[in-house]
């Protein structure tokens, strides 16, 4: 069900024009079909929406779909999200491992977390698919899959341009340009760029608080970085800085051949998203690791965590406030320890290129060819204690490539009762992490990082809908993939010698390869006109690998795939000659061989208690859940739209490692029980002088953890967010002015949290959602 109408596609290359709205169109199953005949749990929303609700990217779009998070990630994480559905995905940006939620734009898949931030530019529509999309979407998409379609050119000589002022000098620019360059030749051009000042400052603790003067500064304590006459800011975190292009060419020589060609390039350069302290652990100046060998002579280390001459215990003081920390992103020289300093910032460029290619072979059959390349780089720091100490540091270089190619073959049979998708997928991709990392609090040297990831896969898959009688269709399913993931370890010094505790790592491969079929049945029957029921059991998996992190070669372990049995019934309504759409969905899936990432590793022996961060499979579980989307149309110019969500999460208790540390009645991470959204907008017609419509938006999560093993110091309260905005537009509609006020109530609340108790590195910060900010917004058409 959808939240808004949506644009439809005439067929798999290009939108056709906007209908009534009585009428949404999607391609889920390799084909268009109205939303209320797709026998799916689908969230699909318009362009006009997104600008209706002041969304500008992927991640604000999950506040208004059920059962689905997508959050932008703090510091730690680079420029990267969270991503889960019914419970299932990922948030850990590491490439070697794998979404959870499959993530396209233009039917191109998007292999990792980081940069998939994205811009919502020039877009068609937005589908979310919710569950597993095994035999679909395919690869890595077991909680189900978000899928960005842009505008297509179609020669229209037409175009747009938008401005955009608000609080902290918030500056977007966007344009776009649909062109006829011949009678079979179109090209459309589109662009972005957003800057506006951060909202979380980072504090120079030496400044606020003067050494000798202050209580929580003793004498000979941290000294100040700016000077007396400042106002103690280093810097503005959570700012935005980011622009992105993206051009498309389209090629029509016949009625049958359509071949779109499109490349696009991203720049995000900014300061890091920003954090808080929340929680901290280590009330001692120092940190006294375990036994770490040290060859030739093993010797129990002591680092302070404090560079500073005075005693500092990494306490309370350091907490800021609401939207300030302390960090200096400096970790200066102390007991033999080097000064290492990073800027602070995130850099990520991006680009690609893609073609597609559909041939209609005959009335009855279809070829589809989807060839791209992908590449970026994205570099990023953190300063993760957010405090002036020497605690934990560390600087992230991550480059990225992939091909893919897709072909699919569609056809019709039996006088058009029998439709089926037959096709093969193939992805290369590699990925460079590189990293330098300072960890004072675990007693190691610094240390540099350099981890080439291979990686590629291989699909078959076959899709069938047979109408046998009018009122029925039945699908069925096959998908077909073979995987394989290799990870190399460097560890060495930042002058470049081995690494004299990780050294052992240093060139170590580790391997992995798997396949795997899933598959998928359903029936839908035909009630009335407008009234459909369906059932459906369906498969998916999210591929193993090898431990990204490890700290001993004991712990370059591999972990196997995770999969999902899903069982879904849901129907999908239109009441009251379609002014009201009702759909709901109720699911229970079968959960097994969960990835979490644990502390619980292998050590070469005693002591060895940190650092830990291993990816296992740590047990099965049970989600069941309902959902539910409408839309009301009660009057001419009045929209309702509501969404509602209930997930109830449970680990089987006896499939449980008692030494992971996750017990029974624990969720998975970023797992709301309850989400609501509401909104309602009114067209109000003002004759000669154009209309005025307001609206007003509210969207609620219940609490989430956000690590694996729940704990009080993991736990995001729940929290509503309303948003309202007023839009002109002129009698001819192709001028409006638009006002908005995001987080109306100014609620303070967090997206993410970084909780290290566990780990042993005693804190917990949090990423702080936007606070209430407002904009005004022009935009013309042409």
């Amino acid at each position: 069900m959808v939240a808004a109408p949506a644009l439809a596609q005439d067929n798999a290359a290009a939108p056709a024009p906007a209908t009534d709205g009585d009428e949404i169109v999607v391609t889920a199953q390799f084909r268009e079909q109205n939303l209320q005949d797709t026998p799916l749990a689908i969230t699909a929303v318009n362009s006009q929406m997104l600008e209706a609700r002041s969304q500008t990217n992927i991640a604000q779009v999950a506040g208004q779909a059920p059962s689905v998070t997508l959050k932008p990630q703090g510091t730690a994480y680079g420029p990267s999200m969270t991503a889960s559905i019914r419970g299932i995905g990922q948030y850990d940006f590491n490439p070697a491992l794998e979404p959870g939620v499959g993530l396209y734009i233009d039917d191109v898949y998007y292999a990792t977390l980081t940069g998939s931030l994205f811009d919502l530019l020039d877009l068609d529509r937005v589908e979310i698919l919710r569950g597993p999309q095994g035999t679909l979407a395919g690869r890595n998409s077991i909680g189900g899959a978000v899928k960005l379609y842009s505008k297509r050119p179609t020669g229209s000589n037409t175009g747009t341009v938008s401005a955009t002022y608000g609080s902290r000098d918030r500056i977007d620019l966007r344009a776009s340009a649909d062109l006829g360059l011949t009678d079979n030749i179109s090209a459309r051009i589109s662009g972005v760029s957003k800057s506006q000042d951060g909202y979380i400052s980072r504090m120079d603790f030496g400044c606020v608080h003067p050494a000798g003067s202050d209580p929580l500064n003793p004498a000979n304590g941290v000294p100040r970085i700016l000077p007396a006459n400042s106002d103690c800011v280093l810097a503005k975190e959570g700012e935005v800085g980011y622009q992105a292009v993206r051009g498309q060419l389209r090629w029509q020589p016949t009625d049958r051949i359509d071949v779109n060609v499109s490349a696009d390039f991203t720049n995000d350069n900014r300061t890091t998203g920003g954090s808080v302290l929340l929680e901290r652990r280590n009330a001692a100046g120092a940190i006294v690791s375990p036994n770490y060998p040290s060859p030739p002579n093993p010797a129990a280390r002591v680092f302070d965590i404090n560079p500073f001459g005075a005693e500092i215990p990494y306490d309370s003081r350091f907490v800021c406030g609401q939207f300030c920390n302390y960090a200096t992103y400096m970790s200066l020289a102390d007991n033999g320890q080097p000064t290492s300093i990073v800027d602070g910032r995130v850099h990520f460029k991006g680009w690609g290129v893609s073609g597609q290619v559909d041939w209609d072979l005959t009335d009855n059959l279809n070829l589809t060819s989807i060839t791209a390349y992908r590449d970026y780089r994205s570099q990023f720091s953190n300063d993760d204690d957010l405090s002036p100490l020497a605690h934990s540091l560390g600087s992230g270089d991550l480059s990225f490539w992939s091909f893919s190619q897709e072909v699919r073959l569609n056809g019709t049979a039996l006088d058009d009762a029998l439709e089926y998708t037959v096709g093969g997928f193939y992805m290369d991709q590699r990925s460079v992490y590189g990293t330098e990392q300072v960890l004072r609090y675990a007693g190691l040297d610094p240390f540099v990082g350099n981890d080439p990831v291979n990686a590629d896969t291989k699909a078959a898959f076959l899709h069938v809908a047979w109408r046998p009688i009018d009122p029925l269709t039945l699908t069925g399913g096959i998908r077909y993939t073979d995987e394989h993931k290799d990870y190399t370890y460097v560890r060495l010094t930042p002058d470049g010698q081995l690494h004299p505790q990780l050294g052992a790592l240093n060139g170590v491969t580790g391997n992995y390869d798997n396949s795997r079929v899933d598959y998928r049945l359903n029936a839908m029957y035909e009630i009335t006109p407008d009234v459909s029921a369906y059932a459906q059991w369906s498969t998916g998996f999210k591929g193993g690998g090898i431990n990204p992190r490890p700290f001993f070669a004991q712990q370059v372990l591999p972990f196997d795939p995770e999969t999902l049995e899903s069982y879904e019934v849901g129907v999908k309504t239109q009441m009251f000659d379609r002014a009201v759409r009702f759909n709901v969905a109720a699911f229970y899936s079968n959960y097994n061989d969960v990835q979490l990432a644990l502390s619980n590793c292998p050590q070469a022996g005693a002591g060895y208690a940190v650092p830990c961060a291993l990816p296992a499979n740590a047990g099965d579980a049970h989600v069941k859940g309902i959902e539910l989307e409408t839309t009301i149309k009660p009057i001419d110019g009045l929209l309702i739209d509501g969404s509602a969500s209930y997930t109830d999460f449970d680990y089987v208790a006896d499939s449980l490692d008692p030494a992971s540390g996750i017990t029974a009645g624990m969720v998975s991470s970023y797992t709301p029980e309850w989400k609501w959204s509401v909104g309602a907008q009114y067209e109000v017609p003002l004759g000669t002088a154009g209309s005025l419509t307001p609206r007003v938006d509210a969207a609620y999560q219940s609490s989430v953890y956000t690590n694996a093993v729940n704990a009080p110091t993991n736990l995001i309260e729940g929290y509503t967010v309303a948003n309202a905005r007023l839009t002109w537009k002129n009698e001819d509609g192709d001028l409006e002015v638009g006002l908005e006020v995001t987080n109306l109530f100014d609620k303070y609340y967090f997206q993410t949290l970084f909780d290290l108790t566990r780990a042993g590195a005693g804190f917990v910060t949090g990423l702080p959602g936007r606070p209430r900010e407002w904009a005004v917004s022009v935009k013309k058409t042409f």
